[in-house]
């Protein structure tokens, strides 16, 4: 079994119990899919997003509405298919109308999947899309203009918050900055 095999199936077995998850709100509140992630479970870029959307939801796969297209063809400008890569959220459930996920929320999902997806994956970097991602993994709010681009550290990987998709659709002249700062996370990525 590769290492890549073997990380699939620790995923596999982390999603199992919580295919209808009921540990917070959101498992009550009109969910359709639990959206886990998707990409090379051995990845060394991970990119972690705020909670799936109506799109997301109905797929049951992250990133695939308008932000998702985005993201993927800036990362297809960047030479990275989706397929190099893992994405996921904060919170896998969709927060009513797109809503904030609640503290309760992103705890929640934080400690049952995320921290344990990101112990599977041991990517080298994770790159944090949106101010709402930062604040789910560390826990503390950040302006996003004063942080993007900025690496910091996040248990043994290298944290690179950025603009969410959304905020870049809505201001397309911070475009720029978002394709430097995914640059800079892949550059990171592939260092030995």
């Amino acid at each position: 079994m590769t290492t890549r095999e073997y990380k699939q199936q620790l995923l596999h077995e982390l999603y199992a119990p919580y295919q209808k998850c009921t540990q917070c709100p959101l498992g009550f509140l009109g969910r359709t899919n639990v959206v886990f992630g998707e990409g090379d479970p051995d990845a060394s870029l991970m990119f972690i997003g705020e909670a799936p959307g109506a799109q997301e939801d109905k797929q049951g796969q992250p990133f695939v509405g308008r932000s998702g297209k985005l993201l993927t063809a800036t990362l297809q400008k960047l030479g990275i298919s989706r397929g190099d890569i893992f994405i996921s959220n904060v919170v896998k459930c969709r927060p009513p109308e797109n809503r904030k996920p609640l503290p309760l929320e992103s705890k929640t999902c934080k400690n049952l999947l995320l921290l344990n997806q990101i112990k599977i994956i041991r990517p080298k970097v994770i790159c944090a899309l949106g101010a709402t991602a930062v604040e789910g993994l560390l826990e503390k709010t950040y302006p996003m203009t004063k942080i993007r681009g900025t690496k910091m550290v996040y248990e043994s990987s290298i944290l690179i918050p950025t603009y969410h998709p959304a905020y870049i659709l809505r201001n397309r002249s911070a475009f720029n900055d978002f394709f430097q700062d995914l640059q800079q996370a892949v550059t990171c990525a592939e260092k030995k």
